[in-house]
């Protein structure tokens, strides 16, 4: 899987439109649309960031789904 395919389904993932997508990182939706169709790739620092917040993102979704299920890090 190439680095377009990723971003789309890492984009697709979150359930973000390409429109909140771009804003959530700061770039132009057209800026993301070359890089979704393979035309222009983003930034190694950029892709590294943006993979580290959406697994930020992930971890606290999940803290938060334990924790309404009344499940805490020790287990009790």
């Amino acid at each position: 899987m190439n680095i377009s395919e990723r971003i789309k389904e890492l984009r697709k993932k979150t359930g973000l439109s390409q429109s909140k997508f771009s804003a959530k990182f700061g770039i132009p939706v057209r800026t993301l649309q070359q890089w979704e169709q393979g035309i222009s790739a983003p930034p190694e620092y950029l892709v590294r960031m943006m993979a580290y917040i959406m697994l930020l993102e992930e971890n606290a979704q999940i803290k938060d789904e334990e924790s309404i299920g009344g499940k805490h890090a020790d287990g009790k």
